[in-house]
């Protein structure tokens, strides 16, 4: 129990650690990488470790608040009870009235987007004003123990207006508390936040330290944990998470639609795809996407290259083979920017199937 069953990032790990040792610890930390890689773990972590009543520079697992954040290592049920007790008919008022926040620790919190409703969640959860009101009157309480400590899981899903109200916590730093903000990028954030913070980004976990972390979770055989380590691009969540069967359908579903938009033909065909990864896809729209980014990486070194390893689709070798040899380095160049433009596009709300249609529309080899 401790810091030493995080896997991966070890300097991270010793900084924090350090701070501890040193009770040095800044009022506001920015933990950024991609889904899965360990940056709410290793913040959870830290909050125990802050807390712990027998270690100070690690958590030992069986003090009083060690045993209290326990389920914050698995907070899906914390979340589902906090909006049963709200309700199901929560209007706008009464999510900023009663904002969503994970406690099982007076001096621990947890925020996450707010998803409103259980049953029905609105499409893209965030962080609302009432949550950050909360923290802001919360973050200069004295602590019951050694320090307050605040999770914002999905940081950058702020609304930059409301983003100023947390600017202003910041600026004004509490002593015996410590904000822990949880990104995808540095970008994500206003440039205010993120030069008041002390940033981490966390770099991808070498595949063998995942495969050896899948032997000891899963039941999966060899072969098996080999492509969901090469798969998980450095995530040890995203690995432990992944389906293969359904990776392998989503992904040769999207190379299919880059082999039909350079061929420039069967565009009902095209539409048709378009509209299954755009609207009827489990899959979030944002994940689609990175797969788009991860199959035009080895489209590109295997176009440079036919004996690249792809390291990223090992599986689709022959496909991307055959690919490759249709396009060149220009072609990825310029889906690529096709994608970001798309990407880009989220976040002003352009439709997804009519981005999608526009994108695979370009790729046609002139």
């Amino acid at each position: 129990m401790g810091f030493s069953e995080f896997l991966g990032n070890e300097r991270i790990v010793g900084a924090l650690r350090g701070m501890l040792k040193r009770e040095r610890v800044p009022s506001a930390l920015l933990f950024t990488g991609p889904s899965g890689i360990g940056k709410y773990t290793l913040a959870r972590m830290f909050a125990q470790a802050a807390n712990c009543e027998r270690l100070k520079d690690d958590f030992c697992g069986e003090c009083a608040p060690c045993v209290s954040m326990r389920p914050l290592a698995n907070p899906a049920e914390l979340i589902e009870a906090g909006l049963a007790e709200r309700g199901e008919s929560a209007d706008a008022a009464a999510v900023e009235r009663t904002p969503l926040i994970i406690e099982t620790l007076p001096d621990v919190w947890l925020i996450v987007p707010d998803p409103v409703r259980l049953r029905n969640p609105v499409a893209r959860p965030m962080i609302r004003v009432g949550q950050l009101r909360a923290v802001q009157r919360a973050a200069y309480f004295k602590p019951h123990g050694r320090r307050r400590v605040f999770i914002l899981d999905g940081a950058d899903t702020m609304r930059w207006n409301d983003a100023d109200l947390f600017l202003k916590i910041l600026e004004e730093p509490p002593e015996c508390a410590t904000l822990i903000l949880l990104a995808t990028t540095p970008d994500s954030l206003l440039p205010t936040i993120r030069s008041r913070c002390l940033q981490f980004h966390f770099a991808p976990v070498a595949a063998e330290q995942i495969e050896e972390f899948l032997k000891s979770r899963s039941g999966a055989k060899p072969a098996e944990r080999k492509l969901a380590a090469q798969l998980s691009c450095g995530s040890p969540g995203a690995a432990l998470a992944l389906d293969l069967d359904e990776s392998a359908r989503l992904r040769r579903a999207v190379l299919r639609l880059l082999e039909q938009g350079v061929a420039g033909e069967k565009y009902g065909e095209i539409f048709a795809a378009t509209a299954q990864l755009a609207k009827q896809e489990q899959e979030s729209f944002e994940n689609i996407l990175a797969l788009f980014y991860s199959l035009l990486t080895d489209l590109l070194e295997s176009s440079q290259s036919p004996e690249s390893s792809l390291a990223r689709n090992p599986d689709l070798r022959r496909e991307i083979g055959i690919l490759g040899k249709k396009i060149d380095w220009e072609w990825v160049v310029r889906a690529t920017r096709g994608v970001d433009t798309l990407q880009g596009g989220l976040r002003r709300n352009v439709g997804r199937q009519l981005g999608l249609d526009s994108f695979v529309a370009s790729l046609a080899v002139r």
